[in-house]
């Protein structure tokens, strides 16, 4: 079973949510601009081309007419982008209007960067908005914006001061869009220097001020170019999770020929987070229902212990290791699954958690590493298993997600596996999505280091 759409004919791109009549319309870069549609966010149907070939934008519906606003480049003898519409009756015949095609200012805003417009309907203003991802004037190279022009008519546009400038990245900030959830706006938008991720803020208003939350993350950098769709009462966001063909850094050696160490590429497979808003505003994220609902059929679990005292029984393992790093080996992954359990620490380990295609030796896998004292959950790969693989790369951490672990209380944790897709959720407040491209056909394992922990009311579920 696919629970992550990913086109047959190439990888998908930058995706531009759109809701009509119960049906998420999802228009992505691929060979040109390419719809799919889905009710649910795990059977899509209908794949169509539309015919228009450019960056990313935004589809909106008025008076029976669509307008999608999206973004084209040039490259000689200088990198120019322009923001371009077209018009349709049924969104799948669409009609450029080349003549409304227009540049940054060259004022406020650099020539290089004006691209990804997202369109709104300002209600205070009593105008049309659309977020640019630009680049403002300044002094240094930190010029990253989203870009703001206003309009009356959805045909002629004049170019305002930036909605966000921070100046804190030298990139423009890419797929900017903004959403309104209760008493709260939502400013989102991906940056690919300093971070390289999808980013939000949120403020009381649509013009700001612009707050920064502790976790202003959904998922790693292996969810981009996340935009937001809405049916008014569910929202999500979708983003793209990369693919790993390229070696552009020469990171992966020419002995090696596998892709786990290979350049995260450009495009891959859509990834929906749902958006659940939690008392003070912020956003967090679990699987939609759907998704998490896929695998019905429930594995019976085996447990081999490899080091450790371990306790199993039914569906729980646990163990406390104070002094050493405790072990087992459990089922071997399928192709397509989802592993959930309870965890849960009283004496706080250094760290504990899931291990991915692991087999006897315990070394060569992918591990989901819980660590409470480092406040975070951290993927490691098998790189960092052998001498060389410290050789390979200048840093320490591969992914890792923000987390404030509590002694003696449960967190329900789910692994999606999708061939190489590996996505985790904990507590529906943070994800972590990332690859595992070369070991296969291995096992699940559980460990514990440094402390004691519990594993309970463990599920695998296929199809």
């Amino acid at each position: 079973m696919k629970i992550f759409y990913h086109p047959e004919d190439g990888r998908m791109g930058d995706i531009i949510p759109y809701y009509e009549d119960g049906v998420f319309k999802l228009f992505y870069l691929g060979m040109g601009w390419t719809n799919v549609s889905t009710v649910d966010q795990l059977h899509f149907y209908d794949e169509y081309r539309t015919g228009i070939y450019g960056g990313t934008g935004s589809v909106i519906k008025v008076d029976g007419i669509y307008h999608m606003y999206y973004c084209k480049f040039t490259f000689e003898p200088y990198m120019r982008q322009y923001v371009c519409h077209a018009i349709s009756e049924d969104l799948k015949t669409w009609k450029e209007l080349p003549e409304e095609t227009f540049q940054p200012d060259d004022v406020l805003y650099e020539m290089t960067d004006w691209r990804d417009p997202h369109v709104i309907w300002n209600e205070e203003e009593g105008c049309w908005w659309m977020l640019l991802a630009a680049q403002r004037k300044g002094l240094t190279m930190r010029k990253g914006c989203v870009g703001l022009c206003k309009s009356t008519d959805l045909h002629h546009w004049t170019i305002e001061e930036p909605l966000y400038a921070p100046r804190t990245n030298q990139s423009a900030f890419e797929c900017p869009d903004i959403f309104r959830i209760g008493d709260w706006w939502y400013l989102t938008y991906s940056v690919y220097t300093d971070r390289f991720e999808t980013l939000y803020r949120m403020a009381k208003s649509p013009s700001g001020p612009w707050i920064t939350p502790i976790v202003d993350t959904f998922d790693t950098r292996c969810f981009y170019a996340a935009k937001h769709g809405t049916d008014g009462e569910k929202h999500f966001m979708y983003g793209w999770n990369p693919q790993r063909e390229k070696n552009l850094w020469h990171f992966n050696p020419e002995q090696y020929k596998g892709k786990d160490y290979n350049t995260w590429d450009w495009g891959g497979t859509m990834i929906v987070h749902q958006l659940i808003q939690q008392p003070d505003g912020t956003l967090t994220v679990c699987p939609p229902k759907a998704v998490d609902e896929a695998f019905h059929t429930e594995e019976s679990l085996c447990f081999t212990p490899l080091n450790g005292d371990w306790h199993t029984e039914g569906t729980s393992a646990g163990v406390s290791s104070p002094d050493a790093y405790a072990c087992l080996l459990m089922n071997r992954v399928p192709e397509s699954c989802k592993l959930e359990m309870d965890v849960r620490f009283d004496e706080t380990p250094r760290e504990f958690g899931i291990a991915l295609q692991v087999d006897q030796d315990f070394a060569m896998g992918y591990y989901l590493l819980f660590e409470p004292n480092r406040h975070r959950v951290q993927y490691k790969t098998g790189i960092r298993m052998y001498e060389d693989g410290g050789k390979m790369f200048p840093y320490e951490v591969e992914q890792e997600r923000p987390f404030e672990w509590e002694a003696g209380r449960s967190y329900h944790v789910r692994v999606f596996v999708q061939d190489s897709i590996l996505l985790l959720y904990v507590d529906d407040r943070i994800a972590l999505g990332t690859r595992m491209f070369d070991r296969k056909g291995r096992r699940f394992g559980l460990f514990v280091s440094d402390g004691s922990a519990s594993f309970e009311r463990i599920r695998l579920l296929t199809e």
